[in-house]
């Protein structure tokens, strides 16, 4: 439970890497051959023939369609994201004009595909409207670099940040040793409230998406070149 009038829905990714059979097949590109092609929700999987099945996206799509405001918290490995949140944001990517409608395409028909595309695809961004918060945490480089990049990904599927409060990224333990990492967060009591205003300034833009009062000054404008 949450705070009062909301519902906490927490997806903990690192579960792919603690639970058997836990697993979230990689994206196969199909919008590199024609953005149709590429369904929504995917449709790639199960595979059988391949022994691809029980696919955790089949539950966390719903997941995302289901949530008003969502907040993304996670730590640098290597200058990016986690490998498990680059799974989920590369399966992602039928979100951004994917195709609802797999008859349009005969199912996975490149074909058909291209040229559904070619006589003007609209490109429907599926999880547009919702607001996000952002908190990125390091220990020597890349935190303002990842929470960029994750700022850009949910802003180009048309997300809305929750405010300046709501984008966060920071160092716990800067250059100290991995040993005491768990010390040092419990001792950085700023960061802590930072990650606690980035909540509360995602749960005030809820309220305001619900009530119809949160604006987007460029709702209304037309993309030339949407993709």
């Amino acid at each position: 439970m949450g705070a009062k009038g909301f519902e906490v829905d927490l997806l903990d990714l690192s579960r792919l890497a603690s639970e058997y059979g836990r697993v979230i097949y990689p994206c196969k590109a199909c919008v590199s051959t024609a953005m149709p092609l590429c369904h929504w929700p995917c449709s790639c999987y199960p595979n059988h023939a391949l022994g691809q099945v029980n696919d955790w996206m089949a539950e966390i799509y719903p997941r995302w369609v289901a949530a008003h405001g969502v907040m993304i918290l996670c730590p640098v490995n290597w200058y990016q994201a986690p490998s498990s949140l680059k799974l989920m944001i590369d399966r992602l990517v039928c979100a951004d004009g994917g195709n609802p409608d797999p008859t349009l395409t005969g199912g996975k028909d490149p074909q058909r595909a291209k040229e559904v595309e070619l006589k003007g695809w609209h490109y429907p961004r599926h999880l547009a409207g919702r607001v996000f918060s952002v908190v990125v945490h390091g220990d020597a480089a890349g935190a303002e670099t990842l929470r960029r990049i994750l700022t850009d990904w949910l802003t180009d599927m048309g997300l809305v940040a929750a405010g300046h409060a709501a984008l966060v990224d920071g160092y716990l333990g800067y250059y100290n040793p991995y040993a005491t990492s768990h010390d040092d967060l419990d001792q950085d009591e700023g960061f802590q409230e930072e990650t606690r205003n980035a909540a509360r300034s995602l749960m005030s833009a809820v309220r305001l998406l619900r009530r119809g009062k949160l604006k987007q000054p460029d709702a209304s404008l037309h993309e030339p070149r949407p993709k």
